[in-house]
């Protein structure tokens, strides 16, 4: 018979015996079981909920664009619901090494166009994701010639309206949407997304913009005017890339396929190519951000407003936005943009935005 001590507990299952441990043990790992499932439980909703929320409706059809003598990998996103011939957007995107999918952020935007009956048209830039040749050896007319294939590649398809093809475009698009618009007949509409207009002129508020956003010092700020000074130099003179890494400090950030590229297109300015456009009178709707460090929102309203006739042009400001269009609040937070991009992908754009791609686009329709 178990024994009983003064404080009244069987001694068998007070906490120091044998029995007591292997009760305490069993509570513990039930515990650890029932925690376990409701993680596991967790995990399988929050894997539903992602997956639910990273699907969209639509078709994708990879797709093979020739130009130039080379092949482009692309990416035809078809409305998931309702009848062809569907109208069709194509994107021309930003500086950088992007795929069709833009990493998946594209396809929002995608999601909009097709609730207006519109696919959309994307590509690998050359030498991303398995399409031939290197972007960073491209002029903007280069660029604006593939464009040009790409729509004459839409025109092919007995599922997309010829009559329907319009261009997207986002930053460094700003100086290939207008040549386009005005060598390309037929285009229908445009939509530009924080566009630069004149190289030299953006660079500059670049840089200074990213030194007032750090808070930088006037002395650093001289210098890094300085450096950006030194830099033209060896554009003006034609120097070579060995050229430029003696004259300018750098941290290698700046590759002789970067230097390249600066070299073949640091004159660009889209002024004349608007307005070569503005007699087609395409209408054209110009998107700009409140927190926009990479492109002078305000000179490049001012410019698009001078060179495009105003029955032609709609401006939209979307004040809690930064240059691509995402939201501040969202993207001011590592995490809650991390969470945002898995769980809520829609929501990284800024409000307001995709549901005006789309009003945008439909106006065009029969």
């Amino acid at each position: 018979m178990s024994r009983i001590h003064s404080n009244g507990q069987d001694a068998e299952t007070q906490p120091g015996s044998a029995s007591g441990r292997r009760s305490r043990r069993r509570r513990v790992l039930r515990a650890l079981a029932s925690m376990a499932a409701a993680a596991l439980l967790a995990a399988v909703a929050l894997s539903g909920l992602a997956a639910w929320q990273n699907t969209y409706d639509l078709r994708e059809e990879h797709v093979v664009i020739r130009t130039g003598g080379r092949a482009l990998h692309a990416v035809l996103a078809l409305p998931d619901h309702g009848r062809g011939p569907y109208g069709v957007v194509v994107f021309v995107h930003g500086d950088g090494p992007v795929d069709a999918t833009h990493d998946t952020f594209y396809r929002p935007m995608w999601e909009a166009f097709a609730k207006a009956g519109y696919a959309s048209l994307s590509w690998n830039k050359p030498g991303v994701g398995g399409s031939p040749g290197n972007w960073l050896h491209q002029s903007m007319a280069d660029r604006a010639a593939e464009t040009a294939d790409a729509i004459a590649w839409a025109r092919t398809r007995p599922d997309l309206d010829s009559h329907r093809i319009g261009l997207w475009g986002a930053s460094q698009a700003g100086w290939v949407l207008p040549k386009v618009a005005a060598t390309t007949p037929g285009i229908r509409f445009v939509i530009t997304i924080s566009p630069a207009v004149n190289w030299l002129r953006q660079g500059r508020y670049n840089t200074l913009a990213e030194l007032a956003d750090r808070n930088a010092t006037p002395a650093e700020r001289d210098a890094a005017l300085a450096r950006r000074e030194a830099g033209l130099a060896v554009l003006r003179r034609g120097g070579t890339y060995a050229d430029y890494c003696a004259a300018v400090p750098t941290d290698g950030t700046m590759t002789a396929d970067r230097y390249h590229f600066i070299s073949r297109n640091w004159t660009s300015d889209a002024t004349a190519d608007l307005g070569a456009a503005a007699d087609r009178g395409i209408p054209t709707l110009l998107v700009l951000a409140g927190h926009d460090r990479n492109v002078d929102a305000a000179e490049t309203e001012a410019v698009y407003r001078r060179e495009l006739p105003p029955r032609s042009l709609r401006v939209e400001h979307y004040a809690q936005a930064d240059h691509g269009m995402a939201d501040l609040e969202v993207v001011g937070s590592d995490t809650r943009a991390l969470l945002t991009a898995v769980f809520a992908p829609r929501s990284l754009y800024t409000p307001g935005y995709l549901n005006s791609l789309r009003a945008f686009t439909e106006r065009f329709n029969p």
